[in-house]
């Protein structure tokens, strides 16, 4: 039988987790219009705007601001940038007469907030260059060229559940007719790229590796000989930590505790089974979730022990 600590750890962080859930949940409640999106879609567009161009971007070395841009001799110069492979694309949006760029700023403001982005960098008016420069060597988009104290810039990072980063760059301007437009890239970025000013604190917790279960005595485990080779390979770096969070699906007829218990038991069955392939027990911890936290994701239902692995 568990330990009283064991179950007073267990409890905790429960605790936590159903207290994150709960506000995520409030939080959507209170802002209708945001719609929670995977960190890999799109920012949702400004209501009050016109979608114009969509440009798809591959390329292995992407040019991306970090600072404020410069140009000197013809060059761009701006004291942090990076050339980075990326995926993604770039939208080019109209912002309706009866708003205006601060709105649709403070909207990507929210979305990149809801999505826990850290800002990279952000400026605004003449502290950002001269718009210029950013419309015609940057976005390669002429009719972003407008004033350059009627502009602005920003830059967030974002790491997935399954640690891929992603940038996302908006920027918007006043023209000389008062026309305003918004640009918005969101970029995938390449395993192993240096982001400035992101580093690889981002990158320290990775899944989670969502491992489907069946049984009550024995249990079998569903997943795929890529995953388990994943976390084996992460677990050989020292220091990192194998969390196995377990959850089940309440049954009609179960009582609440009982499911906890499932759920507890097919998560030391998944740790017996990693500490055979080489994940040795004091490197694993153990949560019991059971079915107290619920998430939205199709993927992320029923019976299953979820595996996330965090690096020193």
């Amino acid at each position: 039988m568990p330990s009283d600590n064991f179950w007073k750890m267990s409890n905790r962080l429960l605790k936590l987790l159903f207290t994150r859930f709960l506000a995520a949940t409030f939080g959507a409640l209170a802002l209708p219009g945001l719609v929670m999106a995977a960190t890999g879609d799109s920012p949702e567009a400004f209501p009050q705007s016109t979608l114009e161009t969509t440009v798809n971007i591959e390329s292995s070395g992407h040019l991306v601001l970090f600072s404020a841009v410069r140009e000197v001799n013809n060059e761009i110069r701006s004291d942090s940038l990076a050339r980075l492979p990326v995926s993604g694309e770039g939208r080019l949006y109209q912002i309706a007469r009866d708003s205006n760029r601060e709105q649709a700023r403070a909207h990507y403001l929210r979305l990149l907030g809801k999505r826990n982005a850290q800002i990279l960098f952000e400026c605004s008016g003449v502290r950002c260059g001269r718009s210029n420069v950013w419309a015609n060597q940057i976005f390669n988009q002429a009719v972003l060229y407008g004033g350059d104290a009627t502009q602005d810039y920003l830059v967030a990072g974002t790491v997935s559940e399954d640690g891929t980063r992603w940038l996302t760059l908006v920027y918007t301007v006043t023209r000389g007719n008062l026309r305003e437009y918004a640009w918005v890239e969101h970029l995938r970025v390449a395993p192993g790229a240096s982001i400035p000013g992101f580093g690889n604190l981002a990158r320290r917790v990775e899944g989670p590796v969502i491992v489907p279960w069946q049984g009550g005595v024995t249990y079998r485990f569903n997943w795929q000989a890529g995953d388990r080779q994943r976390v084996t390979d992460l677990a050989r770096v020292e220091g990192t930590i194998i969390a196995l969070v377990g959850y089940s699906a309440l049954e009609a007829d179960e009582s609440f505790n009982d499911a906890m218990e499932r759920a507890r038991k097919a998560a030391e069955s998944l740790s017996e089974v990693l500490s055979k392939t080489g994940v040795p027990r004091d490197q694993q911890e153990i949560i019991v979730a059971g079915p107290a936290v619920v998430f939205s994701e199709p993927d992320r239902q029923g019976n299953r022990v979820e595996v996330v692995m965090i690096s020193r």
